[in-house]
């Protein structure tokens, strides 16, 4: 093993020091650094590792089997212990007695350890607290399609409430990577294909979590989305300049303007080089150029999997030494590989001083979160309502505003007293609202003999309430995954007979091949699973007009779908309150106002695909395969229609400035309904090839029948930027094609002129477009 040195941190910067310090922070540094003089080794390593209670056959991490831990808690954590994983998501418990059984340890912690440090615990919180009875929100993709940060900052809030008032000091979300191929499992925890809509979302999110004094942490840093054929861990062969431009700005705009104080390395690699083993990625770009002061912990397992899986590694040790170095300064769930760190720096081959850097980085988070002054000697919570009706609340509006109509015969909404027939296999099915990190679909399904503790009504149960159960009748036609057919004629009875079918399909969320969408379940074809399309097409071919809502975690290949259906809907896993949501577009209570964050693609075969491709990437007549996909990124209809006019830009800008543009919009219908404005923008000739479409802004408007506003955006000139071919990220000068609509339509054009040198891009440099209404 390579012996290796390094010295230790400088002080933290002023932004991570809690305002107790002083606002130089020099009383907390001095605070840490005295703690750390005074450690053993053993002591230093229980800081930087995590202590996993597992139960036999639970799988909700990677080769979580592989990895048995007999070790009892108390023995593991003699002396200190750095996190507590998952104290509330890993199987049901009642929250008021884990946070009895949690506020004992941590007080034994303080009370039976010489240092007397309490533990941070880590929680999953991707669509809400992941514990029993917790409220279960919207799946990342939905909130890509409601296009509202401000509700999203919200949402977080309340997550982080919950969290706090149970002892949680850490969530494991926002993920940040940006969609690169809709075959992957992971989609539906993905934001959108767009990094500029990840970015404002995802940092809007980890303002919300940690305005309740609970820390954030972004996944997965960097690449993981662009695995090689959509393949769960493939490798990644992103270039720089994809990485720099695409990858990477979510993360950047999360840091430097959300202030996130916790990032998770993704599992994958790049260019054949593991992100948990890359001091380039984990140390260069997060702390080195964006000045990243919080810690880095590892996705589950992902420090040994640098031995197990990358085989960069020939053993635990050496896998140890390559991620501490790399810059991982927390090893998730437990300590199998960091374990041997003492070993090896009393051996002589890692310098204790890079041992010293991730503790050090450790007791500032803690120091920032209370814990070393915590006692635990209050009373924990007698009862905590994680479901209330504010949560409720935002999870009902969050869910109506991502319903996205993608199209619509005028058959929508549906008159009061028309005959229904809802069918489908997600009709009638819980989990059909939820995604992969939901507790329901993450944890209770290894729990069948549990409730749901949550109430979740079914679309089935949302249709009946809203336009009553006479008129609704009901068939399950066929399984989600399935071949199993024998349920298609009562499906086709059922629509002969109504005046309109609703058909519910789509997928089932799970882990590791237990669903048809979710983390390690991903797809060789985006067709409908199963028999579901020969389900449509036999509804179809009663006559009766088909409602298609897919319920689903990725966009499908419906081009036929949209081709034929008198309606299509598409709801990104919608949450506990998505059935009211569907139903209330349906029979227009709700005025749909979803628009896609990721395009519908027309063939697996285009894939990987993306609204931001250069010219060639579309195809036309250079290739016999069109790319173009069914309905592109931003698509969305309603109710009522919008105008844009007059649209205003500068006819020259600086290309260190900002365009001021402005446009009018205007509800032209006779409904009461929500717009999604966007900003797009194009780079007509530069150094490198640009996409044909970008978008630069987005503001969602509320407008009355026939009322008017101008929207206002400011837009940095480095929204424009791009890495050059030096991969320095610049503006360029020259002409820039400006639009309001979606990436595909052009309601209101213009052009502007980007004058003046080339301006290199700093962290310093603005990255928010900013809106203003009047």
């Amino acid at each position: 093993m390579t012996e290796v040195h390094a010295v230790v941190d400088g002080p933290a910067p002023a932004q991570a020091t809690p305002d107790h310090d002083g606002p130089d922070g020099h009383a907390g540094e001095a605070r840490v650094r005295e703690l750390l003089g005074r450690m053993t080794i053993e002591e230093k390593l229980a800081q930087i590792v995590g202590f996993w209670e597992k139960a036999d056959g639970e799988a909700v991490a990677p080769l979580q089997g592989e990895f048995a831990d007999t070790t009892r808690l108390e023995d593991f954590s003699r002396h200190g212990l750095g996190h507590l994983t998952r104290a509330y998501g890993t199987r049901p418990v009642d929250a008021a007695a884990r946070a009895a059984w949690l506020w004992k340890f941590q007080r034994d912690l303080v009370t039976g350890t010489r240092l007397g440090i309490p533990a941070i615990v880590h929680e999953e919180c991707l669509t809400g607290l992941s514990a029993w009875k917790a409220a279960t929100f919207p799946t990342p993709l939905a909130w890509g399609a409601a296009f509202d940060p401000e509700l999203v900052t919200e949402m977080a809030a309340a997550i982080g409430a919950s969290m706090r008032a149970l002892g949680i000091h850490q969530g494991l979300a926002p993920v940040l990577d940006v969609i690169r191929d809709p075959r992957w499992g992971r989609v539906d925890e993905c934001v959108s294909e767009d990094p500029y809509l990840v970015g404002t979302i995802g940092t809007s999110y980890v303002r919300g979590l940690q305005s309740q004094g609970v820390h954030a942490t972004l996944k997965h840093f960097a690449g993981y989305s662009a695995s090689r054929a959509g393949r769960n861990f493939a490798p990644v062969h992103a270039g720089p300049r994809e990485l720099a431009d695409v990858l990477f700005p979510p993360f950047e705009m999360a840091i430097l303007d959300g202030n996130a104080r916790s990032v998770m390395h993704s599992y994958t690699e790049i260019d054949g080089v593991p992100v948990a083993a890359d001091p380039a990625m984990l140390t260069g770009v997060l702390r080195d150029q964006w000045g990243f002061d919080g810690t880095v912990v590892a996705d589950y397992y992902g420090v040994a999997f640098l031995n197990l899986l990358h085989h960069v590694a020939g053993d635990h040790a050496e896998a140890a030494v390559q991620a501490l170095v790399a810059g991982v300064d927390v090893e998730l769930p437990t300590g199998d590989a960091y374990l041997t760190l003492p070993e090896t720096v009393r051996a002589g081959k890692l310098d204790e001083a890079l041992l010293d850097r991730a503790v050090l980085r450790v007791l500032r988070q803690k120091l920032e979160l209370g814990l070393l002054d915590a006692t635990f000697t209050d009373e924990p919570p007698a009862a905590v309502d994680l479901d209330s009706p504010e949560h409720r609340s935002i999870a009902r509006r969050l869910a109506e505003e991502s319903i996205v109509l993608v199209s619509n015969r005028d058959v929508l909404p549906l008159p009061a007293g028309r005959r229904v027939a809802v069918i489908g296999p997600n009709a009638d099915r819980q989990g059909a609202l939820f995604g992969c990190y939901s507790f329901l679909n993450h944890v209770l399904v290894q729990h069948p003999d549990v409730e749901t503790g949550i109430e979740a009504p079914t679309v089935l149960e949302g249709v009946r309430a809203e336009f009553g159960a006479d008129v609704v009748t009901w068939a399950r036609g066929c399984d989600v995954d399935s071949d199993d057919r024998s349920g298609f004629e009562e499906a086709v009875a059922a629509a002969s007979a109504a005046d309109v079918a609703v058909l519910v399909v789509g997928d089932h969320a799970g882990l590791f091949g237990r669903g048809t969408v979710g983390e390690g379940c991903d797809r060789d074809d985006l067709e409908l699973p199963g028999v579901q399309r020969q389900l449509v097409e036999a509804v179809l071919a009663t006559g009766t007009p088909v409602v298609l809502v897919l319920l689903t975690g990725r966009p499908y290949a419906v081009d036929w779908a949209l081709a034929r259906c008198a309606a299509v809907l598409q709801a990104f896993f919608p949450g506990e309150e998505g059935s009211g949501a569907i139903a209330g577009v349906l029979s227009g209570r709700v005025n749909p106002s979803g628009r896609l964050p990721v395009s519908i693609p027309a063939s697996a075969g285009a894939q990987p695909y993306s609204y931001l491709h250069p010219t060639l990437g579309e195809g036309s007549e250079v290739t016999n395969l069109a790319a173009t996909p069914a309905a592109p990124f931003g698509h969305g209809l309603s109710y009522t229609t919008f105008e844009y006019a007059e649209l205003t830009v500068p006819a020259t800008v600086p290309t260190d400035g900002a365009l001021r543009v402005s446009v009018s919009v205007t509800n032209t219908g006779a409904v009461a309904g929500d717009d999604v404005v966007q900003l797009y923008g194009r780079d007509v000739v530069a150094s490198v090839t640009r996409p044909v479409a970008q978008l630069l802004g987005y503001r969602r408007v509320h407008l009355e029948p026939g009322q008017s506003v101008t929207l206002e955006l400011t837009v940095p000139t480095t929204r424009l930027a791009f890495s050059d071919r030096t991969l320095t990220r610049v503006v360029e000068p020259g002409d820039v094609e400006l639009w309001v609509g979606t990436s595909a339509r052009r309601d209101v054009q213009a052009l502007t002129t980007l004058v003046g040198g080339t301006a290199p891009v700093t962290t310093a440099s603005a990255r928010w477009t900013t809106t203003n209404l009047s």
